[in-house]
């Protein structure tokens, strides 16, 4: 189970790295916001994929965390 729980923290570990850095290009693109600075369809979609890969980043590391004291 050790390398099952390896594989887990990293991916958790990658997500945690990338995707907040992902927002902060994401948010300074031009497409994120319209001419009277509201959110656009492209910043608002960004956002709901970097938060599921952030909520998938917590399951792992749970998941990782249950293959190393035998849970799974």
């Amino acid at each position: 189970m050790i390398p099952l729980a390896i594989l887990l923290f990293l991916n958790a570990a990658f997500n945690v790295i990338v995707w907040p850095r992902f927002y902060k290009r994401v948010a300074q693109d031009p497409r994120a916001r319209d001419a009277e600075g509201k959110a656009t369809a492209f910043l608002k979609v960004h956002v709901v994929l970097i938060a599921i890969a952030l909520v998938l980043a917590l399951v792992s590391a749970i998941a990782g965390v249950a293959a190393l004291v035998g849970v799974l």
